[in-house]
């Protein structure tokens, strides 16, 4: 399968631009500089030098057709309205494209982004929570007004730790895959921070598994489609706090 892959110089999408490469795709990365990518990545993947804060959306565009999927690891919630520009720029290069030439498109974000109840309340809605992470809300808004088939992967904090055996990460379609316990629909808002924050090291995963769930999943359409994807460690296992980084 054709792909192409923003942002294949961070932490996220070197390690999903490696694994597709041993996987097989026909690989494409569009970064500013070549340089920066990994030798073995920039030696066998196509590589088109675009700087995806200054191309136009036709630019993008140009770069992103004549493929069937596109994983999206640019661009980084802390830079708050730069990543909603960012993304709706990629989101709008793709529906410039004939509607039966859309690649399947995975976009990041992040759990708190992920329903915490049967009322839909989410982390990103709690007290502090919302100040660092509502760029994730707006580009959801952005992707469920598109046409697109796009998935969301919302991981906790990602680290550099080895891959699990595939298919042990548990996996969950628009909510926890940790959930809370079945009391939180009856609480108060601020109460449900504390309940979120004590499912966090179960959340924490490592980019080379993150990257595993979004190369496993690239068929058109399917259950995964148009949704918010949460995951989680084996029941039991926990991630430490000093391992936490600010990519998710």
């Amino acid at each position: 399968m054709p792909l192409a892959v923003l942002g294949a110089t961070g932490n996220l999408g070197r390690r999903v631009a490696a694994q597709a490469l041993a996987h097989g795709h026909p690989l494409s990365v569009a970064v500013r500089s070549r340089n920066k990518l990994a030798a073995d990545i920039a030696a066998r993947a196509h590589v088109r030098e675009l700087d995806l804060e200054a191309a136009s959306v036709d630019a993008l565009a140009h770069f992103i057709g004549g493929h069937e999927a596109l994983i999206c690891c640019a661009g980084q919630v802390a830079d708050g309205d730069r990543f909603v520009a960012l993304i709706d720029k990629v989101v709008s290069a793709i529906e410039t494209l004939p509607a039966a030439h859309r690649p399947v498109s995975w976009f990041m974000a992040g759990a708190a982004l992920l329903p915490l109840d049967e009322r839909g309340r989410r982390g990103v809605d709690l007290p502090k929570v919302r100040n660092t992470y509502w760029p994730h809300a707006r580009n959801l808004e952005r992707l469920q007004r598109s046409t697109l088939d796009w998935r969301l992967l919302c991981p906790g904090p990602m680290v550099d730790k080895p891959a699990l055996v595939p298919g042990r990460l548990r996996l969950a379609i628009e909510g926890l895959a940790s959930p809370l316990p079945s009391l939180a629909r009856h609480l108060p808002a601020p109460l449900l921070l504390p309940l979120f924050a004590a499912k966090v090291p179960e959340l924490i995963v490592s980019y080379d598994d993150a990257a595993n769930v979004m190369l496993r999943h690239l068929s058109p359409a399917g259950e995964m489609s148009r949704c918010r994807v949460g995951l989680a460690l084996p029941v039991g296992m926990r991630g430490q706090k000093d391992q936490w980084t600010s990519g998710a």
